[in-house]
């Protein structure tokens, strides 16, 4: 028996004297901060690491140094043109003076809670509806201001405050969609135009470059064949021209005589008037060689003439025989 109790005393011991080594030496944490009270009153602040507290005469309170959030629960608000909508937000915030924030705020995440409600009102009651709903940038920034001074004087510093939700009544959440899906409508058909419009732009364009392709390969054939036309010609001509030096060099060197020259001039007259051209260039000199021809035409007669007579006399010498003949 005298075991047990002996066993139980030193239980005893043991846990009273961890009880009071747990007040004595307090261990501080890198992100926490310590505020020591030395009989109710305010002492010093403890930095992290091992710190010796006195028990019965001092007390320390641990204050989180790390950014925290406080979540603002949903509130009814109305907007400027009367609308009811349902709006919450979040508010991140951290620590800067760890006394002000012990000693002058009761219940900081309370008073913080009812602070960015009441403003959150305000803030929003000075939008219409689509305002509201299209600035949540300014109303964070309107609402990080006005939080962030008023709890300066608690010691923490506001970080940032975003807007979670912003919802309108059912019936005008209805509305709202059906005009979504109108716009949503609008821009499909447009959308839809455009690219009709631009296939058909794509369509004309690929035709017109089609087109002009076409008229420029029409304009190259038509190019090329007046070419050969051209070189064809250009032969002939210097062929003609080969042929008519030749000719008249053969004329030259047999030393024509004025009379063959008119004849051979006929003769290509003849020629020209077979043609089916309708009108026929004369040299200048055309006088002249009338003239030459009318010579010509004479000495045609003229030996015409004379071949009658010798026709003529032949005749007569063949009567005369004939009737010799008979009389006797």
């Amino acid at each position: 028996m005298e075991i047990i109790l002996g066993l139980i005393r030193w239980v005893v011991i043991v846990v009273l004297l961890g009880v009071v080594l747990y007040r004595i030496f307090r261990i501080i944490r890198p992100f926490e901060t310590g505020l020591v009270e030395r009989l109710g009153k305010f002492h010093r602040e403890a930095k992290s690491g091992l710190n010796i507290v006195i028990p019965g005469l001092e007390r320390i309170i641990i204050v989180d140094m790390r950014e925290q959030v406080i979540d603002v629960p949903p509130q009814e608000v109305i907007t400027k043109d009367n609308v009811t909508i349902t709006v919450d937000a979040i508010i991140y915030y951290e620590p800067t003076d760890p006394k002000k924030l012990v000693y002058n705020v009761g219940d900081f995440i309370q008073a913080a809670t009812k602070l960015a409600q009441t403003n959150l009102r305000n803030v929003v009651g000075d939008l219409e509806l689509d305002a509201a709903l299209t600035s949540r940038e300014t109303i964070n920034t309107q609402l990080k201001l006005i939080l962030d001074e008023a709890t300066d004087k608690w010691g923490t510093r506001v970080v940032r405050v975003e807007i979670q939700r912003i919802d309108p009544p059912q019936d005008v959440q209805d509305a709202m969609n059906k005009v979504m899906k109108a716009e949503r409508d609008r821009r499909a058909v447009v959308t839809e135009a455009e690219g009709e419009k631009r296939a058909a732009i794509l369509t004309a364009e690929g035709r017109k470059e089609s087109q002009v392709l076409d008229a420029v390969g029409e304009a190259e054939a038509l190019k090329e064949v007046a070419d050969a036309q051209k070189y064809e010609k250009i032969a002939i001509a210097e062929g003609e021209a080969e042929a008519i030096e030749k000719v008249f060099a053969a004329i030259h060197k047999g030393d024509p005589t004025n009379d063959l020259i008119a004849i051979k001039y006929l003769e290509s007259l003849e020629k020209v008037a077979d043609g089916n051209a309708t009108k026929v260039f004369l040299p200048a000199d055309l006088s002249a060689t009338l003239g030459s021809i009318g010579a010509i035409s004479e000495l045609f007669k003229e030996d015409k003439a004379d071949t009658s007579k010798e026709l003529q006399k032949d005749l007569n010498e063949s009567s005369n025989d004939s009737d010799e003949s008979t009389e006797e």
